[in-house]
């Protein structure tokens, strides 16, 4: 259903220690640990603050913001990746995060073993990576690169699995940080009309990016982002007219 909500943020905080000092033994940090007090630290900063967000099926949502702002934090929040320090998050349906394009591939494996391990990361079974196997290998269109190993990938070529990977498998919502910014001309074009076509299909989207006609296209919402905190929330060419005054001010 249209209304069905498929990620409602409310009250949401995240906050990391900075660890400084230099003279704690495994020892004293497996003591802090089992006692459950966190280790000593000079200093705590909060990364997300009072974050609120409701993104409803079929919704495409933009997260705008400065470098540092906390947009991948929210990402990576929304994705499981961190647990909220305080408030609650949950998401309704399969997730697939395209966050760290890559980051879930081994350098020794070839691009073909790596897609079996990055869908079962992303959650799919035996069956449904073989049966999405070849989409996947079309879509990167790597060529007969598929059966060599990773580690003698350009960053291009492990950008366009990894992404494949991620937008060729069933999932109800897909997050997106920074990735329409890699790759050649040709292959961000194809991504772009493959996820016009995911969102068309009802399909959730939330994206990170610094690129505003990118998020224009693909987005009806935006949140702007600054010091952890919104700015502004609502439709996505106020939002990101004012994120663009701001920014050129």
């Amino acid at each position: 259903m249209p209304d069905t909500l498929m990620i409602d943020c409310a009250h949401v905080s995240k906050r990391f220690y900075i660890y400084e000092r230099r003279d704690a033994s495994l020892r004293h940090l497996f003591i802090h640990a089992v006692r459950r007090h966190p280790a000593p630290a000079n200093r705590a900063y909060f990364a997300i603050t009072d974050f609120n967000l409701q993104v409803r099926r079929g919704e495409s949502v933009a997260i705008l913001g400065h470098n540092g702002s906390g947009k991948s934090t929210v990402l990576r929040l929304i994705a499981g990746i961190y647990d909220p320090t305080t408030g609650s998050l949950r998401t309704y349906g399969r997730v697939a995060t395209v966050i760290e394009l890559g980051a879930g591939f081994h350098p020794e494996l070839t691009g073909s073993e790596n897609i079996r391990l990055y869908g079962a990361i992303l959650g799919l079974s035996r069956k449904e990576l073989a049966a999405r196997h070849a989409a996947v290998v079309a879509f990167a269109d790597i060529g007969n690169f598929v059966d060599t190993p990773v580690k003698y990938y350009s960053s291009g070529m492990q950008a366009r699995l990894a992404f494949a990977v991620a937008v060729c498998v069933e999932h109800e919502i897909l997050l997106l940080d920074e990735v329409l910014a890699v790759g050649d001309e040709t292959f961000r074009r194809k991504c772009l009309e493959h996820l016009k076509n995911y969102h068309d299909r009802g399909g959730t989207l939330v994206i990170a990016s610094h690129d505003l006609a990118t998020v224009r296209t693909l987005c009806s919402r935006a949140v702007w982002m600054q010091d952890g905190r919104v700015v502004m929330s609502g439709d996505i060419d106020q939002v990101a007219d004012a994120y663009h005054a701001a920014s050129s001010g």
